[in-house]
């Protein structure tokens, strides 16, 4: 417990249980390897974004040589973060990742309020959009007719959250195995467009400046996930160097991969073209392979937004696990099972509050459930990169307030590594912002009303936990 802090939550040990958990024998197992890891980072990041932002992102930026610009920026911001995580998360190798950076930095509360935001907005609407995206690609190889995207999204998370209940080793041989595929699929991708390419189109009008903060969210979404490492932190092998290698091999990886798949985009299919199609891996795959292979395209789609899917389940039930071993009105979730080795029930909270957040909003849309992608990112986004600003803050306060403590990996150029990452996380934050307000969304008004929900609920439990540690 810290002496400046006594609300702050202790440092959760995966490999000492704490004596009032529900489960005193069973907790984290240090399972993962390097490379199952690094497959949770690149499976998770790897989605769908690289396939549904590159013809965006092309229309915002003046030139082929914008297109690959903006992409190495979004890598650069991964790396920026991912050298500030491996401090981070190698300081504090447990289950919770964030929640528990948030925790020691800034308080009980705060941790609590984030783990609260993941449970009801960041993560259900991250795994709902990446859902949403498998059943758009799904239907076009089997249609089921009306409200087959609901079907499609609310079945995957059902599934896939049910392979994650039933142990790590499910889990990750899951991840590896998606992993591997959509990266075959993508080297076959990026093969064919450097082999073929189809006639350039007329140059386009130069877009306004405005489109640069449009283009930067759409980059900064296809690189989403890389800092999910942290919340599975306390079932790393040596830790203390694999969680810096995992997360900068990684990130690395993941920028090569993106720029290489776009610079094969624009050789086949020229700058215009790339701006204006409608399914851009499919018409790169249909010049070297015809129809046959564009339908191949929809299934190396529909396999990385489920990778994607199974990397945030996987994740994201950790720290619910980490905020119930520390919060007793989240008991509940706190709970490691010991005979599948997983956050059981925390597993199975978050499946069924996706699964519901998938239906209210793809129900409430037409028949086909069309519109929920948008409509679950616009709900994530601003909350989500307003706890990245103060995880990235943290580093600071914990350089301030914790300057003892062992730290295996330092950032480097301190303060200006995490300055610059919280300052992109800021533009982000208001970009995010100015986006939903320019499209009229009211989902970011129910995530802020959602996290205004979780402040009561912390300032309850922080009521309660000062209330039972006074004497007598």
């Amino acid at each position: 417990m810290d002496e400046r802090n006594p609300y702050a939550a202790p440092i959760l040990d995966s490999e000492t249980p704490s004596p009032d958990s529900p489960s005193l024998n069973a907790a984290p197992q240090r399972q993962l390897t390097l490379f199952d890891s690094t497959s949770i980072i690149v499976g998770i990041i790897i989605g769908s974004g690289v396939y549904k932002a590159a013809p965006d992102i092309a229309g915002c930026v003046p030139s082929s040589v914008a297109v690959i610009g903006v992409w190495l920026v979004g890598g650069l911001f991964a790396l920026i973060g991912s050298l500030c995580y491996a401090e981070l998360a190698t300081m504090f190798p447990a289950e919770g990742g964030d929640y528990v950076f948030l925790s020691r930095a800034y308080g009980r509360p705060m941790g609590l309020l984030f783990a609260w935001c993941e449970l009801w907005i960041v993560r259900p609407g991250s795994i709902g959009s990446l859902a949403f995206v498998f059943a758009d690609y799904a239907n076009e190889i089997l249609p089921l007719g009306p409200h087959a995207l609901v079907i499609y999204a609310a079945g995957a998370i059902a599934v896939l959250t049910a392979i994650n209940i039933l142990g790590v080793a499910s889990g990750k041989w899951t991840q590896n195995l998606l992993t591997a595929a959509k990266l075959a699929g993508l080297l076959a991708v990026v093969a064919i467009g450097f082999l073929y390419s189809a006639p350039e189109a007329s140059s386009p009008a130069k877009p306004s400046s405005s489109d640069w903060g449009l283009a930067m969210i759409l980059i900064l979404y296809a690189y989403g996930g890389w800092n999910d490492m942290a919340y599975v932190s306390a079932e790393v092998r040596n830790p203390e160097k694999n969680i810096f290698r995992a997360l900068i091999s990684g990130t690395l990886a993941v920028t090569l991969i993106y720029v290489l798949v776009n610079a094969a985009f624009l050789h086949a299919l020229g700058f215009e073209g790339l701006r204006q199609a409608p399914a851009v891996a499919a018409d790169v795959a249909r010049l070297g392979a015809g129809d046959w292979g564009a339908k191949a395209v929809s299934v190396l789609v529909a396999v990385s937004a489920l990778g994607a899917v199974n990397g945030m389940i996987f994740t994201g039930g950790r720290i619910y696990y980490a905020m119930g071993k520390e919060h007793a009105l989240f008991a509940l979730l706190g709970r490691w099972s010991p005979r599948l080795g997983t956050p059981a029930w925390s597993l199975a909270v978050q499946g069924l509050i996706a699964i519901g957040v998938v239906l209210g909003f793809g129900l409430t849309l037409d028949s086909s459930g069309d519109g929920g992608f948008e409509r679950m990112v616009t709900f994530t986004l601003p909350v989500f990169w307003l706890f990245l600003l103060l995880v990235s803050l943290s580093l600071i306060v914990l350089r301030l307030r914790d300057p003892s403590r062992p730290r295996p990996h330092r950032a480097p150029f301190y303060p200006l590594t995490p300055l610059a990452f919280a300052g992109c996380c800021a533009f982000m934050l208001r970009a995010s912002l100015l986006y939903a307000e320019e499209k009229g969304s009211p989902e970011p008004r129910w995530s802020f009303g959602l996290l205004a929900a979780g402040i009561v609920v912390s300032a309850v439990d922080y009521f309660l936990s000062r209330r039972d540690r006074r004497p007598g």
